[in-house]
């Protein structure tokens, strides 16, 4: 089902808007909750966390892609279910995979104001960063770093050798740490 009809079903009330949302993209939420709070029913309640919180923004909101808007909502709950789990606990795959991306951005000297501020301002930067890369450099850091895949799943989605995609993750967090520079974020 299109999305626009799935939203349609949203301000119908209808209860079909989550089963359609959930046959469209349940699979997606799924994985992505997975890889950050890795538990299976955790992810699943957090998935329907999602729905949930679709059903009570939607109306008045009409997102645009719906895909992002999901997943952005599942990826939230998920990681607030993963720090609330992980609370005094060893680290797990997110915490080395977040740890990995603060290493090539950490910004010292912060108080919350500069980060609330400064966060619109980096977000921008790494999107045309982004936009500036190959379409598999690319592929390889938004999987690694939204989707939170591990190299062995990139490795086996972009028909590359894990080796291979761990060096070309170091060079694109070289690279992302330049741009940044020359942004005149010190990083």
């Amino acid at each position: 089902m299109d999305d626009s009809k799935i939203i349609d079903l949203f301000f119908e009330r209808s209860e079909k808007a989550i089963i359609e949302l959930s046959n469209k993209y349940g699979k997606l939420c799924m994985k992505i909750s997975m890889n950050i709070v890795g538990d299976r029913q955790d992810a699943e309640e957090c998935v329907n966390d999602a729905y949930l919180g679709a059903w009570n923004a939607i109306p008045p909101e009409r997102p645009n892609p719906l895909v992002s808007y999901i997943c952005r909502l599942v990826r939230n709950i998920s990681i607030n279910r993963y720090k609330y789990n992980t609370a005094s606990k060893r680290k797990g795959a997110y915490d080395l995979c977040l740890e990995e991306l603060e290493n090539c951005l950490s910004i010292s000297g912060r108080n919350e104001i500069d980060d609330l501020i400064d966060e619109s301002v980096l977000a921008a930067y790494i999107d045309e960063f982004l936009n500036g890369l190959d379409e598999i450099n690319r592929m390889i850091f938004v999987r690694r770093f939204w989707y939170m895949d591990s190299y062995k799943e990139i490795a086996k989605a972009s028909r590359l050798k894990e080796g291979a995609v761990r060096v070309r993750m170091v060079r694109v967090k070289s690279y992302l740490k330049e741009f940044l520079k020359e942004k005149g974020i010190d990083v």
